[in-house]
């Protein structure tokens, strides 16, 4: 088995914790989007057409807007500051596994998001199970 340098209060990582960069990034990616949809219905709101009549409703829809939008882009910036303490946090645990192409695979998977098939291609495999087999090896491994 391995010498690992644990960082994670003593113990290896989990699956779970090797994967909260990539829920982190799906949910910003997810905030990003509804950030997005969020800032084009509140400038749509602010065009007005000369010569009509003024609404007074108009008003309180754009409030409501720029305070979502306000909420939103706090939230996506907090989890933005997750992902980076994670993505550190995910570097260091990673460089501490002795073996290099295990250190390739975790960072491919974990890091880089790609699928098994990827993964295999990338570290010269045809077979997308070796490395996931290899993975899923290792965690057991490290669990004992």
């Amino acid at each position: 088995m391995e010498a690992l340098v644990y960082i994670n209060g003593g113990q290896p990582m989990t699956k779970k914790e090797l994967s909260q960069l990539n829920y982190l990034n799906r949910e910003i990616e997810e905030q990003q989007r509804r950030l997005a949809e969020l800032e084009t219905v509140a400038t749509s709101c602010t065009a007005t057409i000369t010569g009509l009549p003024r609404t007074f409703g108009m008003a309180d829809k754009i409030a409501k807007y720029a305070i979502e939008i306000a909420d939103l882009k706090a939230l996506l910036d907090l989890n933005l500051k997750k992902c980076f303490y994670e993505l550190n946090r995910l570097n260091r645990y990673i460089q501490s596994v002795d073996d290099s192409q295990m250190r390739l695979i975790l960072s491919l998977r974990y890091i880089n998001r790609l699928s098994w098939q990827q993964i295999a291609f990338s570290i010269g495999e045809t077979d997308e199970s070796y490395p996931r087999r290899k993975h899923n090896k290792f965690l057991k491994d490290s669990e004992k």
